[in-house]
């Protein structure tokens, strides 16, 4: 199972925020792409970036910080948060990174979602973002009327690079994640799935590793020191 740090921007600096609320944010970092520099040299093979203005306001608002932490790097960058229309996604696939992560879009327009899958195989992830059963949208603001599983079946055959799960109610909350939960979606689809939120000990990660998941997405718990880089990959084998 890959273990993939979150670098989340807000602002132009690193934060991390609690359930993904605005007001609940704690800086890290004043220099994402020093940050992202950061989990390379730790031993990070892949990377999850996260434009959270982007997310809050519908269009993406980082995009020079983002472009910049995936033309540095060496290692693998995906990136979300804002991606809403075809210019946006296209931009950030030119600009070198491995794939873009689609949340609202993917519930409000199924069928474009497919489409650009189709467009471009193995480069679209599709973020669910579950609160109490439903998929939460518009940087999780709002609650839709669609569950992960309904939205898989949806979905389909699509040729997705991940689906990324994420209890929206853990995330950035050092709870532990939503195992059920994750395991559930995880049995629904032949689409790997990478885990996201809640992860707070090197025994939630040695959980995770167990449900045949195809990574980890970890953030928090590495912000806070409370493990190493190193120590949650060798969780994780």
């Amino acid at each position: 199972m890959l273990v993939i740090p979150a670098v989340d921007i807000k602002g132009g600096k690193c934060v991390r925020l609690r359930q993904g609320r605005a007001d609940e944010e704690t800086v890290f970092g004043e220099d994402p792409v020093a940050m992202a520099l950061h989990w390379q040299t730790e031993g990070a093979g892949y990377l999850h970036v996260v434009d959270l203005d982007g997310a809050f306001e519908g269009t993406p608002k980082n995009v020079d910080l983002v472009k910049r932490i995936v033309t540095t790097l060496e290692i693998r960058v995906d990136v979300g948060g804002g991606l809403r229309t075809e210019a946006s996604i296209v931009e950030m696939l030119d600009a070198g990174a491995d794939r873009v992560v689609l949340g609202t879009r993917a519930v409000e327009s199924v069928d474009w979602v497919v489409d650009l899958a189709e467009q471009h195989p193995q480069r679209i992830a599709v973020g669910i973002d579950a609160r109490q059963g439903m998929i939460a949208t518009h940087g999780w603001r709002k609650t839709s009327s669609v569950t992960p599983i309904e939205l898989v079946k949806m979905i389909g055959s699509a040729p997705l690079a991940a689906y990324i799960y994420t209890d929206v109610l853990r995330d950035g909350t050092n709870t532990g994640p939503n195992l059920s939960a994750t395991g559930r979606f995880q049995r629904a689809t032949k689409i790997p799935v990478i885990a996201s939120g809640g992860v707070s000990s090197l025994d939630d990660v040695r959980a995770l590793a167990k449900l045949d998941l195809a990574g980890v997405i970890v953030g928090r718990a590495l912000y806070d020191e409370r493990f190493t880089l190193a120590e949650a990959i060798a969780a994780a084998t």
